[in-house]
């Protein structure tokens, strides 16, 4: 019996070694584990810009602009690594993928996209493992693979937390990725609510996502109401109400660039928010924030940031434009709503 389970462990790890792995960025060690001598990196914050329904050439061209154009191009990589990243994957078809990612939004979005493509190359589901946690034994909030150890993270395989798909699973992801990148939210709801064995983070995920579309309460997206109730709670600078709406959040996703591009919105929007010093300076961790009384009116619920400011922003393959948009999460129904008129005045479509 030693031998033998000796023998499967052996075929497990050549089986692991032969495949091309796929991960969402260089702070994992994977390298370390001898587990991925193939390994790519993808590298895109996908819940923030635009990600409509275009064919891959397109899309990779809009992403790297929106990257660059909002310097969150970490590497500088550009078009060049989307480009090899792409050819590396669909060259690998007739072979095997092993998916490392973690439970995040920033993650699972990143996972739709690779299952969609594979499943649009057709590649059978049973020569795709996805090892995806959300929690470690030991570490009280886990945020990533990047705080496992290369033996820590060699020993994941033979977990629970190495799952070989199926073609439900793929399935799913592809109408994720699609219901993602629509012109309209319609499909988000029922990926929110889909309870996968397989895929088990993406309807949190979806829900988290959701809470991004203008809040029917005040016209603020979830992530901006818990920087300005940082602030009001007594953040007094932009590096410190990074981290107190970070620690709100169940799986942290958003990086601080983001965030901090996010916050210089609100305090120079044509009624700010934010009054941040010094005025002039993109904000960064040591600028100086506090609200302002338009601030405190939205924050409190009796006024509206959409109406007062207007929004130019993409959630996938929705674009939210102008003070009236016809999209926004309803905090009593817990779901995304079509809106017509003004916040007191909305038409709700059916779930």
């Amino acid at each position: 019996m030693t031998r033998l389970s000796g023998f499967k462990r052996a075929r497990g790890a050549e089986t692991l070694t032969a495949a091309l792995h796929v991960s969402n960025g260089d702070a994992t060690d994977l390298p370390g584990t001898g587990l991925a001598p193939r390994l790519i990196y993808w590298r895109d914050v996908l819940h923030e810009g635009p990600v409509p329904e275009v064919e891959p050439e397109e899309l990779r061209r809009i992403r790297v602009a929106f990257l660059t154009g909002a310097d969150a191009d970490d590497h500088a990589e550009g078009e060049r690594m989307f480009a090899d990243r792409d050819r590396t994957l669909a060259d690998n078809r007739d072979g095997a993928y092993v998916l490392w990612f973690e439970a995040d939004l920033y993650d699972q979005l990143q996972i739709i996209e690779i299952l969609s493509r594979l499943a649009g190359f057709g590649v059978p589901a049973e020569r795709i493992t996805l090892i995806c946690i959300g929690e470690y034994p030991g570490i009280a909030r886990f945020g990533g693979l990047g705080q496992l150890t290369a033996g820590q993270l060699r020993a994941l395989p033979g977990t629970n937390a190495r799952i070989r798909l199926s073609p439900a699973a793929l399935d799913l992801a592809t109408r994720a990725w699609a219901a993602f990148r629509a012109p309209a939210p319609d499909g988000l709801g029922a990926v929110a609510a889909d309870r996968s064995a397989e895929l088990r983070f993406l309807g949190e995920a979806f829900d988290r996502l959701s809470r991004e579309y203008p809040s029917t309460r005040d016209g603020l997206s979830l992530t901006e109401r818990r920087v300005l109730a940082a602030v009001a709670g007594g953040a007094t600078d932009a590096g410190a109400a990074f981290v107190h709406a970070a620690a709100r959040e169940t799986r942290p996703y958003l990086g601080d660039s983001l965030g901090f591009t996010m916050m210089e919105r609100m305090a120079r929007a044509p009624v700010p928010l934010l009054d941040a010093q010094p005025a002039g300076r993109p904000v960064g961790p040591g600028t100086e924030l506090r609200l302002t009384p338009a601030g405190s009116r939205v924050l409190a619920g009796v006024a509206d940031h959409v109406e007062l400011n207007g929004l130019d922003r993409w959630i996938g393959g929705v674009r939210l434009h102008g003070r009236d948009v016809p999209w926004r999460w309803d905090e009593g129904t817990e779901r995304i709503i079509h809106a017509t008129g003004t916040t007191r005045d909305r038409v709700t479509t059916p779930n």
